[in-house]
């Protein structure tokens, strides 16, 4: 396929990604709002992160007035997955493009848009990626923009009440996977004991929400790779 055809097909690929990234970054910008941001820093934040577990976690540490050394650290193993993803995605894509277009798509890789990516037989074009930016991009922003606004003119019972749907969308993510791997079972008791022994116990609920996450994430991440190791293929 030219260029054009790897576009279209980009294009058609990511409109589900972006109906996806609309109904969470919608929850996002909804509490990016009422946690004091403006909508526009809200929707800013969206533009240039496209990282919904990163955003989520800066914006408890942005509203708990944490340092920057928190953002820097918690964001950094946060999104440390998508060196790894880019690793591979910078080994599917065709040879006969120039080498300055992987730095274009590693703006753009996501969970979503690096699966549908990989799942691709054979090498892909970088236009494929671009397709899915040009909609998952906006999609995601958009979503943000929508949430901050209804954020900011619903009242505040009903604010609360739809923001418990990212907490909805985490269980959709986790559940599925911890039914099927008893390893990820205990990754997510594991990080649900901790988080709750530095809420509760005496001198760890002083410990501010940022590196709580980076305690956790380092804690629970290091003994689930030394226990259960995911095996090397041949």
């Amino acid at each position: 396929m030219n260029r054009k055809e790897w576009y279209t097909k980009g294009l058609k690929d990511g409109i589900p990604i972006a109906m996806g990234y609309f109904a969470v970054s919608f929850t996002f910008g909804m509490m990016a709002v009422s946690g004091g941001l403006t909508i526009g820093q809200a929707v800013l934040i969206s533009l240039t992160n496209l990282t919904s577990a990163g955003q989520f976690a800066g914006l408890d540490i942005m509203i708990a007035q944490g340092s920057l050394w928190e953002m820097v650290l918690t964001e950094l193993i946060i999104n440390l997955r998508y060196c790894l993803m880019s690793f591979s995605l910078s080994q599917k894509l065709v040879r006969d493009e120039p080498w300055a277009h992987r730095f274009l798509v590693s703006f753009g890789v996501t969970d979503e848009i690096f699966g549908v990516s990989a799942s691709q037989p054979g090498k892909v074009s970088p236009f494929y990626n671009y397709g899915m930016m040009t909609v998952a991009i906006p999609g995601w922003s958009l979503g943000t923009l929508v949430g901050g606004i209804s954020g900011s003119l619903l009242p505040d019972f009903l604010v609360s009440a739809l923001s418990v749907a990212i907490y909805g969308m985490f269980l959709a993510v986790i559940i599925p996977p911890a039914k099927k791997s008893p390893s990820v079972s205990g990754v997510v008791i594991g990080a649900m004991l901790i988080s709750t022994l530095f809420a509760f116990a005496p001198v760890l609920n002083q410990v501010s929400s940022g590196f709580v996450i980076i305690i956790t994430t380092v804690i629970v991440a290091g003994l689930a790779a030394l226990i259960a190791p995911v095996p090397e293929e041949e």
